[in-house]
């Protein structure tokens, strides 16, 4: 007897369903790419305990007769491969394997009709067992309903999450999808509560901020940047978010070729870059792109969930990514995200609401008023005892005040900054903070990150036309190094040169520094290069020349800024805010955390109860 045998159908289509239907969520991502592929404009979809126990996609697109559904539930059937072309895929699904693969481990059942017909009809499949065809009252469209699924495959069953990880995967791919469908309508409930509703969007020009507000967040939509970039025959349209609103993760990069929702690494990599070291380490931008390519210039067959596509010119298609979103980010990195400032506000009112006071106590409605008044004084003479202890603005200049000789009378400074971004400087508390008055509110700087940035962006134009300029210094220092820094620095000494460190080796554990860059002034070399020789042990797994380049040209900036505890005064506190209104990027710092903050006159009234 041979070795070799024929699998049943029945095996064969359970193989293929673990190729395509992964999880509940896999199954749904299907269903709900047919509904868009078939035209709807309107999709309710229903889950139980997330997708486990029952899905159904119902929507109102160009449906079926009963000879196109009878063909439709059998494996490689499809009508999106018109000219059997699989280079001219312009559909969602063409392999033809969804609807069978779900119904080999699922109790199935699928309704649709044509606006031709007087009756739908309906076609039940109970895990790969096929009935007859039956009519069925049904609106134009089609309802598909998926019960049990893996219910008779433990095997398969098990590896299944909780219901509501299960559902918070169903919501994810309705978003995802929602994203490029403005004009269509999507309402998903589990077990009977909301989700999501999101109406259909008509406008075309505000349609798609309207989507990305509803599913990516009312701050997310108002602030991205928008890209329209071009390149040969490739186009890239879409909206960033600012580098201060990051996520741990990828899961918020939402990317679209030819607006099929891709997984693909070099893309997402290409956007890291793109963000360089306006990010920090391990964090990753929020993103709405759209990439569109010629059909025959992408492969969308490389994966059966088809969350991968292939270009067959990566370098043009990465060149465009990385342009567009770093020209975007030089016209508005001074901005920073109002999510920081609207988690300030958040914690700002909780602490108004829930005062921790030193003493303090909570008064029940029964205590009379004298023992509420006393406890009163002692909550204030208490507080004022605190603030002493603190020492807010003891010991610090005038500042952003000037004071009239003839008159003793305190006037503000002459020059109105309000009109401008960062506003006038008012204040520095702690040394560290400036304190600045718009327009609009107060905005509060952290004076260390923001002088950090301006210098880094200062040595980056100085690095890309060659002029760094160095500062021989008097008597060299000799920095002794561990084992593993001197092998690092020793590897990058060129590298280090072009950014005005010029050091030698020295004896067997240990380099002299002989230049230093001028813009860093007085500044302490040894600290300077061991953190430097840090960092490079830090990077040694990256192959990147440049992402080293970056993270040392960052630990330089970081060393050559206002330190923080360093008394400014009002002409450098607003020197530095004009500074950051014209330096790219200075809305965060070079490890990507915000420079600045700020809070509107609302917010502030609404914290003592005007509004």
């Amino acid at each position: 007897m041979s070795r070799i045998r024929l699998l049943p159908s029945h095996l064969v289509d359970q193989i293929a369903a673990g190729e395509v239907v992964e999880r509940p969520a896999s199954a749904l991502k299907e269903l709900v790419e047919n509904a868009l592929d078939a035209e709807a404009t309107q999709i309710v979809i229903n889950l139980n305990d997330g997708g486990l126990s029952a899905i159904s996609v119902a929507d109102n697109g160009f449906g079926m007769n009963k000879d196109e559904l009878s063909l439709a539930v059998k494996r490689h059937a499809t009508s999106k491969l018109p000219n059997a072309n699989l280079s001219q895929v312009q559909s969602y699904g063409f392999r033809g394997e969804a609807l069978p693969s779900i119904a080999s481990v699922s109790d199935f059942e699928i309704s649709s009709k044509d606006k031709m017909m007087e009756h739908g009809w309906k076609i039940r499949i109970e895990h790969g067992s096929v009935y007859a065809p039956n009519p069925v009252a049904i609106a134009t469209g089609t309802t598909v309903t998926v019960n049990g699924i893996f219910e008779k495959i433990p095997a398969r069953r098990k590896f299944l999450k909780t219901q509501r990880t299960e559902a918070g995967k169903c919501l994810e791919v309705v978003k995802q999808l929602a994203v490029t469908k403005p004009k269509v309508s999507f309402k998903l409930n589990e077990t009977g509560k909301r989700l999501l509703n999101l109406p259909a969007r008509t406008n075309d020009k505000i349609g798609i901020r309207e989507r990305l507000s509803d599913v990516m967040g009312a701050i997310f939509a108002r602030e991205a940047l928008m890209l329209d970039a071009k390149k040969d025959t490739s186009s890239l349209s879409g909206f960033i978010g600012l580098p201060t609103m990051n996520r741990p993760t990828t899961q918020h990069m939402s990317i679209f070729v030819n607006q099929r929702s891709v997984r693909d690494k070099q893309l997402v990599g290409a956007v890291r870059a793109a963000y360089g070291d306006t990010l920090p380490r391990g964090r990753y931008p929020v993103v709405a792109l759209f990439i569109s390519v010629a059909l025959e210039n992408v492969d969308v067959n490389v994966h059966p969930a088809k969350t991968e596509v292939r270009f067959s010119d990566p370098g043009t298609i990465r060149s465009l990514v990385v342009g567009a979103i770093q020209s975007a980010l030089r016209d508005n990195g001074v901005h920073t995200t109002a999510e920081g400032s609207q988690n300030v506000f958040n914690r700002l009112r909780s602490s108004v609401q829930s005062p921790k006071l030193p003493g303090a106590f909570v008064l029940s409605s029964e205590k009379n008023d004298l023992v509420k008044e006393r406890n009163s004084l002692e909550i204030e003479n208490a507080n004022l005892r605190d603030i002493s202890r603190m020492n807010m603005f003891f010991g610090a200049p005038p500042l952003a005040k000037t004071y009239d000789e003839n008159d003793n009378n305190t006037i503000w400074n002459q020059q109105d900054f309000s009109e401008n971004l960062l506003g006038a400087a008012r204040a520095q508390y702690h040394k560290n903070y400036i304190i600045s008055e718009t327009k609009a509110g107060i905005v509060i700087i952290d004076q260390h990150a923001a002088h950090e940035r301006l210098v880094m962006e200062k040595m980056k134009l100085e690095l890309a036309s060659n002029t760094i300029k160095t500062q021989l210094l008097l008597l060299p220092e000799i920095v002794t190094l561990l084992p593993d820094q001197l092998e690092a620095v020793s590897q990058h000494l060129e590298p280090l040169c072009q950014l005005g460190l010029y050091i030698e080796a020295f004896g067997n554990d240990s380099v002299i520094v002989r230049e230093i860059p001028a813009l860093l002034g007085e500044v302490d070399t040894q600290q300077l290069v061991k953190d430097i020789a840090e960092e490079l042990v830090g990077l040694s797994n990256s192959t990147s020349l440049e992402q080293k380049i970056s993270h040392v040209l960052a630990t330089i900036a970081c060393h050559g800024s206002v330190r923080s505890g360093r008394i400014l005064s009002v002409v450098e506190m607003n020197q530095l805010l004009r500074d950051m209104e014209i330096t790219p990027n200075s809305g965060q710092c070079n490890h990507g955390r915000p420079t600045y903050i700020s809070l509107s006159l609302s917010d502030i009234e609404r914290l003592f109860g005007r509004r």
